[in-house]
């Protein structure tokens, strides 16, 4: 279930993030609060710098609240803002404009002292694909994508969408991929509907899943299929139990696996199984110290 997939326009992007950065006072970056390591792109932290950032958890309505505060803090120890939202219903969303106020607190206050009353903010939003970004923007400019007006150096065909007369938001150009560095990364994206079914074997995917929600989630199992699992126990077993239970059976009493797969997924993905979080900030803790800080 490898996916190796990075593609050349990535350069592009690159080079289009870093001539905007100079126009801009802010990053913020959109996450999948469910899957903060494999929804952002890594070189994001080298790209943006010292640059003041953001850090928008959204979906977080659909993740373990317990794991949106250890997020929450792990990125604010990195200097980062933070907010919580779901873009889908819009909560959170009307404390954007807040939020990067607070974040660039001391700036404003340098503006105010030099006589820079009135210049809006402006913050890039960036975001890999599937993670609500257009959503999200379109919910704080409150649908009406509106230029906001042409300004030097910009090229042309660039979005700048005006919030409110403090804020400006220019939506990035191309698009940042995920870095499918090791297997997690794509099967995590999976789990959530961002790589398409298609590609996966629904049966592998589901196995892993499962595997998750055993060893930490396994309250979610008990609830939704009645099983007591055991942490432990491979995928494929898991599966067969749950599938037992719910009385998926082909002739000569086997259980239909394929079904049960995808059941799990669905139930998953429709909220069924509760507020899940696949990634802690201890993953990304060895993440980062086995890619030996790169």
């Amino acid at each position: 279930m490898n996916i190796q997939w990075y593609p050349g326009h990535m350069t592009k992007t690159r080079r289009q993030i870093q001539a905007d950065l100079k126009q801009v006072d802010l990053v913020a970056e959109i996450i999948d609060a469910r899957i903060p390591i494999s929804s952002r792109n890594p070189d994001i932290d080298e790209l943006v710098g010292e640059k003041p950032r953001l850090i928008v958890l959204n979906r977080a309505d659909q993740a373990d609240p317990a794991m949106n505060k250890a997020w929450s803090d792990w990125f604010r120890q990195k200097g980062w803002s933070v907010l919580e939202t779901n873009a889908r219903d819009g909560k959170g969303v009307g404390q954007f404009s807040a939020a990067i106020k607070t974040a660039l607190k001391e700036k404003l206050e340098q503006w105010k002292a030099k006589g820079l009353v009135g210049r809006p903010v402006r913050a890039m939003v960036v975001g890999v694909p599937n993670v609500g970004k257009s959503t999200f923007i379109n919910q704080v400019a409150k649908k009406k994508s509106a230029k906001a007006g042409n300004k030097p150096g910009v090229t042309r065909g660039k979005q700048w969408v005006s919030v409110d007369a403090g804020l400006e938001l220019l939506d990035t150009p191309g698009i940042l991929w995920p870095k499918f560095e090791d297997e997690t990364t794509g099967i995590h994206l999976a789990f959530t509907g961002a790589v398409k079914d298609e590609i996966m074997d629904l049966e592998t995917l589901a196995c892993h899943l499962i595997e998750i929600l055993a060893k930490r989630y396994p309250q979610a199992l008990l609830e939704r299929f009645k099983v007591e699992v055991d942490p432990e126990q491979p995928g494929w077993e898991l599966l067969e139990q749950c599938g037992r239970k719910r009385g998926f059976l082909i002739s000569g009493g086997e259980v239909d696996t394929e079904r049960m797969a995808r059941i799990l997924l669905d139930e998953y993905r429709s909220g069924k199984l509760g507020r899940i979080t696949f990634e802690s900030p201890q993953d990304a803790e060895s993440v980062e110290a086995g890619h030996g800080g790169d």
